[in-house]
């Protein structure tokens, strides 16, 4: 789409829709390739914040902006950040891209390399993903997927959330701490808005499938998770810190040698659970363990 044809859909949909800046030149075509593109991938910012519109127009020192082509505020009007390639998706899986070539089921992710900046749209909701969206979002997210496929003849096939993508650590759109939406669901919302219906409670997000509740597995003692050691439960300590939320701690995943990556995240879960002094000093004990893995 054209950055006109881009506006024509968003009212075409009756979306609510504000410009930033000169959204429709700002990108990063120069540091690669901008199309075709295949899908629209959706992500949630991390932060509650009211404005995030210069964060996502400019991004930030080590990941240069545009980081979306979409904002969308909490009131769900959408926010024109960019138009053409943006640092939103980074590296996925092959599968996946293709899955959504065919509009098929999205495989499970276990790769990261296909620049996903290329193919697709993204949208940054402006939410922490620690609890769900607003009504209001949720339902211009909707009508948002639905402009761009319509455009494109897409289904609801061609809509991802960036946690089914490759990156590592990312749950995005979440509904709580680690948790991603149920994007089954979304895309069955999605299915209807494009056909020009309405979801049973179009206001209300889909609820999550339920989960089993999981069992702690036995804390194998503080001595396991000291400088120098290096074991299998530092592996499986660093995967559960990741799937939590974590990642941002590690720049290459987890692995069995404890790291100033390891305890630094330890040291922000057990502060997320409001422990300070020597019960937040990055170091895991049988509390620490029961809490993160329960």
């Amino acid at each position: 789409m054209t950055p006109t044809q881009i506006k024509s859909q968003l009212a075409k949909f009756g979306l609510s829709f504000k410009e930033y800046k000169d959204w429709a030149s700002h990108n990063r075509n120069h540091k690669g390739a901008w199309g075709p593109v295949h899908g629209f991938m959706v992500h949630h910012t991390g932060s509650d914040n009211a404005d995030q519109r210069e964060l996502l127009y400019a991004g930030l020192s080590d990941l240069p902006g545009p980081l979306c082509q979409f904002g969308l505020a909490q009131d769900g009007t959408v926010h024109l950040i960019g138009w053409g390639r943006a640092n939103h998706a980074g590296a996925g899986d092959p599968d996946v891209l293709a899955a959504v070539k065919a509009e098929t089921a999205i495989p499970n992710d276990n790769e990261s390399s296909v620049d996903g900046n290329s193919h697709f749209y993204g949208v940054e909701i402006w939410y922490s993903g620690s609890h769900k969206m607003t009504d209001a979002q949720y339902a211009a997210l909707r009508r948002l997927a639905a402009a761009i496929c319509d455009f494109h003849g897409w289904t609801e096939g061609s809509v991802i959330g960036h946690g089914e993508w490759g990156s590592p650590g990312k749950w995005d759109p979440g509904y709580a701490p680690g948790k991603m939406m149920n994007m089954n669901a979304v895309r069955a919302d999605i299915k209807v808005t494009i056909a020009g219906g309405k979801p049973t409670n179009p206001t209300v997000p889909p609820k999550p499938l339920p989960e089993p509740k999981p069992v702690a597995p036995a804390f194998p003692g503080e001595g396991y998770f000291r400088p120098g050691s290096r074991n299998d439960y530092v592996t499986q300590l660093g995967k559960q810190l990741i799937k939590r939320g974590y990642g941002r701690f590690y720049s290459v995943g987890a692995g069995p040698t404890w790291t100033n990556s390891d305890r630094s995240a330890v040291r922000a879960f057990q502060e997320a659970q409001g422990w300070t002094g020597t019960d937040a000093n990055g170091y895991p004990g049988p509390v620490t363990w029961k809490r993160l893995f329960s």
